[in-house]
């Protein structure tokens, strides 16, 4: 059943038909837009799942392109050899690495391996909802701690609200929707706080994006956490969201916990040349990061000169606050063929825009302007 949940599932269960409104899924035979390519000819804008319009760097579409001759074979050798690069990435063995259908998957195998009936899961309000989600089929409690007034995690509070009962405390950093995060300081703190029998899963899907100095990844933190778990994906600076291929770092014998929740042959040979050929080439984050966040400032100088309110983002997207409930308004921006983000029922007026090309961002503003003229938002 926990095999079941996809990101587009995720979508309609805490969306329903604020779901089907703002995030629309992708239809059987719509482009994808690349670099190269661009959206095709009437292809709606999407700035609404945090994606890299540009896509894969050159290299992993030429690693795509040529493993088709492996497509009759199972991808066990190839897992070896990209766990094997992620280990040295992050100087770890390689049974420290755990590998996923995309870090849903992985997140859904953490749930499975920490999380039962009688325990709890401890999470930001808002945040990415995957954990949450998952722990329904495990029946564990969910507890939600409110973020800060500056809609950052309270990591004390969530450190208070770990017992014996704890399996698993969730820390999105950058936190999805919001874009914030807590720094290397914060989260030292908070690993020392938390109860050793409390599984501690760090989630750096945006880690790319970071520029704060403040920031440090948890994989890079001194000190040894045994029950520290990081979670990271392909889907976002790598731009492979369509392929899926998460992982995470863990103890071995957390590694070997959630591994044993894992189903068999969970990646597959395209996605797995693809990200070779990623982290082999230094420009598949570099490029990216810099054209997005470049992006991401424009934007943002943009809403300031409106004097519009916005939550300062360490992620490829960003939160407006709109003055009024987001769905109408993201029907509006349906209209005009541009996709935003959903709503986030504890944050009802802000919205989520992902960070597209320049010329998709330029565009949102025009019709922002036109949709929420400034004083009505203000």
């Amino acid at each position: 059943m926990a095999n079941a949940l996809s990101r587009r599932s995720l979508a309609r269960l805490i969306g329903g038909a604020v779901g089907a409104t703002l995030l629309e899924p992708r239809r059987a035979g719509a482009s994808t837009p690349t670099a190269a390519a661009g959206p095709a000819p009437g292809a709606p804008v999407r700035l609404n799942s945090n994606e890299n319009p540009y896509g894969p760097c050159p290299a992993s579409l030429d690693a795509l392109g040529r493993s088709g001759a492996a497509a009759s074979r199972y991808p066990d050798a190839a897992e070896d050899q990209i766990r094997e690069k992620i280990a040295r990435l992050h100087g770890v063995p390689p049974e420290q690495v755990v590998l996923g259908c995309g870090s849903s998957d992985v997140l859904r195998m953490a749930d499975a391996a920490f999380l039962s009936a009688g325990k709890t899961v401890v999470a930001a309000e808002p945040t990415f909802e995957a954990v949450l989600l998952y722990a329904r089929v495990t029946r564990a409690e969910p507890v939600k701690v409110p973020l800060t007034p500056d809609f950052r995690h309270d990591l004390p509070a969530m450190a208070a609200a770990c017992d014996a009962r704890s399996g698993l405390v969730y820390v999105c950093n950058p936190n999805n929707p919001t874009g914030t995060i807590v720094s290397g300081k914060e989260l030292e703190a908070f690993l020392d706080r938390v109860p050793p029998t409390t599984i501690v899963l760090v989630d750096e899907a945006y880690h790319h994006f970071v520029e704060s100095p403040a920031y440090r990844s948890a994989l890079e933190l001194p000190g040894r956490h045994d029950n520290l778990v990081v979670a990271r994906t392909f889907s976002k600076i790598y731009g492979m969201a369509g392929m899926r291929l998460g992982y995470v770092v863990a103890s071995p014998e957390n590694a070997r916990a959630m591994e044993r929740c894992a189903s068999f042959s969970n990646t597959n040979e395209a996605v797995l040349k693809m990200a070779a050929a990623g982290l082999a080439d230094p420009e598949a984050v570099a490029r990216p990061r810099k054209l997005m966040n470049d992006t991401r400032r424009w934007l943002c100088s943009e809403l300031a000169r409106d004097g519009r309110r916005y939550i300062p983002s360490e992620a490829n997207f960003v939160m407006i606050d709109l003055g009024a409930d987001v769905v109408p308004v993201g029907e509006k921006f349906r209209a005009r063929g541009i996709l935003v983000g959903r709503k986030f029922p504890s944050m009802p007026n802000w919205l989520r825009i992902s960070i597209g090309t320049r010329e998709e961002v330029e565009a949102f503003v025009a019709a922002l302007r036109e949709v929420v003229p400034a004083k009505a938002a203000a």
